[in-house]
């Protein structure tokens, strides 16, 4: 994702790369020359980042995946200190797909059935993806009175980037959303738009949706 973010970038108007971090090195200088951190890494700089973040009250963008209870509360402490934009998907897209299937859940009955397919390359780890959970939430906090489950379904195949489909279904109808990503540089995008617009927060924790549709 470090390739993709910079490739972004370098093509953006009035942003540029200050540098790129690898394990190992020196984070808590790049942090303070920056005006923004994205973080794509993995669950285990989490700590590190965050106290970088927060000793350089540098805002944070961050994409990581896998992050486990302890880490998310200190992910939650660290927006108490710089404004954070965490989000399993940074997909702009796939943040106003979220926004759709809140909007479907709330105005359906119950008779409708939820059913959620994801299909991502066989080296991705997490099952079901953190974007299939996230677009399950999104239903959940409309649906959570009627207890209906929500069936996700698994597939691991060759090099996809991500397929995404939400399927709402009764016995006399069906409603499908859908998203797919050709390319992971979608997320680079997400990351820049979420970058532009979080260094005008105050310190809090925020989500893509905050970014792209704030309370609407």
């Amino acid at each position: 994702m470090g390739q993709a973010v910079r490739q972004v970038v370098d093509a953006a108007a009035g942003v540029c790369v200050a540098g790129m971090w690898t394990r190992g090195e020196s984070l808590v200088d790049l942090v303070a020359d920056s005006d923004v951190l994205i973080d794509f890494s993995l669950p285990e700089a989490s700590a590190e980042v965050l106290a970088s973040v927060q000793r350089a009250r540098t805002p944070l963008v961050s994409g990581v995946s896998g992050l486990d209870a302890k880490q998310m509360a200190a992910l939650e402490q660290a927006a108490t200190v710089v404004p954070v934009v965490f989000d399993r998907n940074m997909s702009q897209g796939v943040t106003v797909l979220a926004d759709l299937v809140q909007r479907a859940a709330r105005s359906l009955g119950a008779e409708f059935g939820v059913e959620i397919h994801e299909v991502h390359h066989v080296h991705k780890i997490d099952s079901p993806s953190g974007t299939a959970l996230k677009l399950g939430e999104s239903i959940e906090a409309e649906r959570a009175a009627d207890g209906s489950p929500i069936r996700y379904t698994v597939e691991r195949r060759g090099e996809v980037p991500g397929d995404h489909a939400v399927v709402f279904s009764s016995p006399a109808e069906t409603l499908t959303f859908k998203h797919s990503v050709t390319t992971r540089q979608v997320f680079a995008e997400g990351a820049l738009r979420a970058a532009r617009w979080v260094r005008q927060q105050p310190p809090g924790l925020y989500q893509m949706r905050d970014v792209l549709i704030g309370d609407s």
